[in-house]
């Protein structure tokens, strides 16, 4: 718990959401963590899941998406938490979004780059039936029954869709461990990861030449799925956060990204076990920049409202900015955690402080009401370490709060374009 704690404020100090802890001070988030526990029992049974978070900036769609994480983990998930970013991602391209994925795949065990924890524990599960059906592991020949079970499950799990270039490599990563060529082996790994540097004399061991394509990415996604549930997992969970910054990239990419999107979802019955949560603003969804700009996808994923009532399982779920009552009581919580100096921070800090500095953020950023939680809890840790670094030190709500790029940039945003607006300013994707 101690260490968690600490992440929490490291994190908070910086503006961003934590990895771990989140529990210790999530304020209403109960309707949406019921769904997402409904997409997980969906993903545990076997069954392939999404769900798409909506929302303005400040509304808590990645918090949200680090529970669910959090969550899948403590339930023997393994999870990947990937960013939408302009540099490293271009959505459309399959071998790039694999290659992230196992780059943040993640297990309870093991916090980043799981795969080849997770591949030993499944070579280990693939000796014991061997041995559970009477074959002897001291055996010379023990281990060529193991590159042969290897091949079969793979085949047998996934349908026939394994690349056989996957087969091949997990067959000489199993017999370079055995070999204790752990460098040869790590290389082979790398590359199963997406890695496109490893040298053309390690390719020749295992029989393959060049690297993953987007053509063949999901299908080895799909075996990677495969190998996590067969090492005992209940199944993978991918956080694809931000999707809203594919809306900054050219038309012809953009639209390449939408369908990449529509592609997955089409596909995901396919991959049982595995649960799909993306994040993304209204502008993302709502604008025929975005998701209604593709027909296919706006139908698959349309978001629905009757009056004031929702529907928490159709495939969007909305999130909503936090309230003043809300945002007290996140800062109550994050008060009694916090890990020094609680009888100076009670004294200083007490109700009726937090209730004027909510009210101060409250009514300073009534417009733009989603920047106030990461501003108002940047600004709250600040004062918790001032009190605790600082005797003669009593907290002012006059105090100037200071503002990011972004956030100045997110204040002084104009409104999102209006339907005729948004109809005439942009073209419709289309394939």
């Amino acid at each position: 718990m101690q260490r968690d704690i600490k992440v929490i404020f490291e994190s908070l100090r910086r503006g961003t959401v934590p990895e771990r802890g989140l529990h210790h001070f999530e304020v209403g988030t109960e309707k949406t963590r019921g769904e997402l526990r409904r997409q997980l029992d969906l993903a545990e049974s076997g069954e392939g899941a999404f769900k798409f978070l909506r929302g303005g900036y400040g509304c808590g769609k990645t918090f949200s998406a680090r529970l669910a994480i959090n969550e899948a983990l403590e339930r023997n998930f393994a999870a990947s938490f990937v960013v939408v970013s302009d540099n490293d991602l271009r959505f459309y391209k399959f071998e790039e979004l694999y290659r992230k994925v196992m780059s943040q795949l993640s297990t309870a065990s093991c916090d980043r780059a799981a795969l080849g924890n997770i591949l030993d524990r499944w070579i280990g599960k693939v000796e014991d039936s061997l041995t559970d059906l009477g074959e002897d592991e001291d055996d010379p020949g023990f281990d060529q029954k193991v590159l042969k079970k290897i091949e079969e499950d793979l085949h047998n799990n996934t349908g026939g869709t394994v690349p056989q270039d996957m087969i091949r490599v997990l067959q000489k990563y199993f017999a370079l461990k055995q070999e204790r060529n752990l460098s040869d082996a790590g290389a082979l790994l790398s590359w199963l990861c997406g890695g496109e540097g490893v040298s053309a004399s390690i390719k020749n061991k295992a029989g393959i030449k060049g690297d993953i394509g987007s053509d063949q990415a999901l299908d080895y996604l799909r075996g990677v799925l495969e190998i996590v549930k067969a090492s005992g997992h209940k199944g993978l969970v991918i956080v694809i956060d931000e999707a809203e910054t594919i809306l900054r990239s050219r038309n012809d990419t953009r639209g390449k990204s939408l369908n990449g999107i529509r592609q997955i979802l089409d596909d995901s019955e396919r991959f049982r076990g595995l649960l799909w949560i993306f994040t993304g603003t209204p502008e993302f969804f709502d604008t025929q920049r975005g998701v209604k700009g593709l027909q296919p996808l706006h139908d698959r994923i349309r978001f629905n409202k009757s009056g004031n009532f929702v529907n928490y399982m159709q495939p969007q779920l909305e999130l909503t900015p936090f309230d003043a009552d809300r945002l007290r009581q996140v800062a109550r919580n994050l008060r009694s955690i916090y890990p020094e100096s609680q009888e100076q921070i009670r004294e200083k800090v007490n109700d009726a402080f937090i209730d004027a500095l909510v009210q101060k953020f409250m009514q300073g950023f009534a417009a733009q009401v989603g920047i106030v939680p990461r501003l108002f809890l940047r600004k709250f840790v600040d004062i918790l370490d001032l009190v605790h670094q600082h005797p003669e030190y009593r907290p002012d709500v006059a105090e100037d709060v200071e503002l990011s790029e972004e956030e100045r940039a997110i204040l002084n945003a104009p409104p999102l374009p209006t339907e005729a607006g948004d109809e005439a300013g942009y073209e419709e994707v289309t394939f």
